[in-house]
């Protein structure tokens, strides 16, 4: 399966056009907090990254504001968050719980 990826960091648009390998996990990713770490395939460790570039705009978009959550960009990190709890929740347990 070809999955595309998109997402906007500083508004410039980055593609990422990847076969999906489930049992390929190359990437390791770690608990900001804990240290705990995990495997994650090459399209996950793209998603985990992006929650945090987006957890990032979103809080510097709601100081702009002076407005907690008004960012449209936590509807982003929500959604990406939720493809852990869905496809892979023993990342998501170590990596974002």
């Amino acid at each position: 399966m070809v999955t595309i990826l998109i997402y906007m960091q500083n508004e410039t648009t980055e593609r990422y056009n990847m076969t999906e390998q489930t049992n390929n996990k190359t990437e390791e990713r770690k608990n900001r907090f804990s240290g705990e770490s995990i495997m994650l395939t090459k399209e996950e460790s793209i998603i985990h990254d992006r929650i945090f570039i987006n957890e990032l705009a979103a809080t510097l978009e709601d100081k702009a504001a002076g407005v907690d959550g008004t960012s449209k960009l936590w509807d982003k990190v929500r959604k990406d968050i939720n493809y852990f709890r869905q496809h892979n929740a023993e990342a998501y347990m170590v990596l974002l719980d």
